[in-house]
């Protein structure tokens, strides 16, 4: 373990505790393996461990910076985030004739009250919003959030532990893909390796087994000796369930990634594997189990294919700051600042990012900072990409690709 956790915020003893039970845990894992586990295997005991991983321990990762949360998602930053990504969901509601809203991974539930309020400003409030949900501790947060926020609708929300056999819907996805558990790959002079969690003393280290995966490029041999990257089954078998059970509808997935040249670029030698706490990225992913949360950028070619593989179509992927533009971010950006002083008729991204620095009230800054992080390419919004796959949906139907659309470079 390195030294950077003496510079970390302590962690509560009972989180300290409840990270010693989880390390026991994987610790036995270990025994049972013979010394040495996937990193994958390591990844879903750190994050979904029942009732001791970061996701189904606790509740209190999402918030905004300050905080005592890890990290914050875009529907924490601003509601218009939400809002404008009901416009694209009431599309395809309206023109393929669905009643039905799925979000995986829900959080806080912010972004499901923003979705379910602009929806039925709208005038298209599905019958039903699904939320998938493994953790009971935000189930019950996104229940208080949700009766808070739009109890009018309440009754329309469901929370599934599972996706049905079929179904028909709008599924939604933020940032979902990257909490998946990936593979770790080492290259050696010898060739590929996959890294794994082994026992060093009291401390969980890195160690590579010989392996016959590979990175899903034609360049795999030719990546620097000393390279580590990640692979993705997990994910690409999530949307081949997806694929299997979606009977008719269009899925939007939002997260930071790569198309698949980009991923296994030479120069990302050390791969995208992080671990967040407190808002820092920790030097060493294995401190503190169950504490900090673990994510992959992802590889959107591999999901693309996976997603083409098994029947679906690929109905549009560009850059969040393009996706939210074309579903009218900065209309709705217009009309909240009419709302309050200053008003402001932004035309373009560019004025919106550089309207941050005007002078006027708290309202107009907190609008326009949060925006300006939401669609900045330095920021979110050319980091974090979105992908929507489908079956029996238009492409037309898909505002949010309407310019920008980069499914070539997949």
């Amino acid at each position: 373990m390195n030294e950077q956790s003496a510079s970390l915020p302590a962690p509560a003893p009972m989180a300290l505790e409840r990270s010693a039970q989880l390390l026991a845990q994987i610790r036995a894992a270990l025994h049972a393996g013979g010394g040495w586990l996937p990193f994958d295997a390591y990844m879903q005991q750190a994050l979904y461990a029942p009732g001791l991983g970061y996701y189904t321990g606790q509740a209190g990762q999402f918030g905004d910076f300050g905080s005592d949360s890890d990290f914050v998602t875009a529907p924490e930053l601003s509601p218009l985030f939400g809002r404008t990504l009901a416009a694209q969901v009431a599309q395809v509601l309206q023109q393929g004739d669905l009643h039905t809203v799925v979000e995986f991974g829900a959080g806080s539930g912010r972004l499901a009250a923003q979705i379910l309020g602009e929806l039925d400003h709208l005038g298209c409030a599905p019958r039903h919003y699904a939320i998938v949900e493994v953790s009971g501790a935000l189930k019950h947060r996104q229940m208080q959030t949700l009766r808070s926020a739009v109890p009018h609708l309440f009754d329309r929300v469901q929370w599934w532990t599972a996706l049905p056999e079929t179904f028909e819907a709008v599924v939604i996805g933020n940032e979902v893909l990257d909490a998946m558990p990936v593979k770790l790959l080492h290259r050696h002079e010898s060739g590929w390796m996959e890294r794994g969690v082994a026992q060093e003393g009291d401390d969980l280290v890195f160690a590579d087994r010989a392996t016959a995966l590979l990175p899903p490029t034609p360049e795999a041999h030719a990546l620097p000796i000393g390279t580590v990257t990640e692979i993705h089954p997990q994910a690409l078998a999530f949307v081949r369930t997806l694929a299997d059970r979606l009977a008719r509808g269009a899925a939007l997935f939002i997260d930071y990634g790569f198309p698949q040249r980009e991923y296994y670029h030479p120069q990302r030698h050390m791969g995208t594997l992080q671990a967040h706490y407190r808002h820092r990225v920790l030097d060493d992913v294995l401190l503190w189990p169950g504490l900090a949360d673990i994510t992959s950028h992802i590889d959107f070619t591999a999901i693309a294919l996976a997603a083409q593989d098994a029947g679906l179509d690929v109905l549009g992927y560009t850059s969040q700051a393009s996706f939210l533009m074309n579903c009218g971010l900065l209309d709705l950006v217009a009309a909240e600042l009419a709302a309050g002083p200053p008003p402001v008729a932004p035309s373009s991204a560019a004025a919106l990012c550089a309207a941050t620095a005007a002078p006027g009230g708290s309202h107009y800054l907190r609008q326009t900072a949060a925006v300006n992080k939401l669609l900045n390419e330095s920021e979110m919004g050319e980091l974090f990409k979105v992908i929507a796959l489908g079956r029996g949906v238009d492409a037309h139907a898909m505002r949010g690709f309407a310019r920008g659309d980069r499914t070539h470079t997949l």
